[in-house]
């Protein structure tokens, strides 16, 4: 956004122009901030995830127990005959 400044405008209007841009950049970044934040905290949200995902996550590593204990299983019955 610019703003039109005339040559002859005196130096304490620019520096309030100033002042108040600076005061809505501020704004504006801390509000972006404040956004960021709460975003990247839903999302990287651990216990959330947890809670929600786990009996999933406990039957996958069932299922992977039976498999790991049933190919050792396997493993240890050839090598003993």
């Amino acid at each position: 956004m610019t703003i039109p400044i005339s040559p002859d405008a005196p130096s304490s209007a620019l520096e309030q122009k100033a002042v108040e841009q600076r005061r809505r950049l501020h704004h504006t970044v801390s509000e972006l901030r404040s956004q960021v934040r709460d975003t990247v905290r839903e999302k990287l949200d651990v216990r959330r995830y947890a809670r929600e995902y786990v009996w999933p996550a406990s039957a996958g590593l069932a299922l992977i127990g039976l498999i790991l204990g049933y190919g050792t299983g396997g493993t240890v019955k050839h090598m003993v005959k």
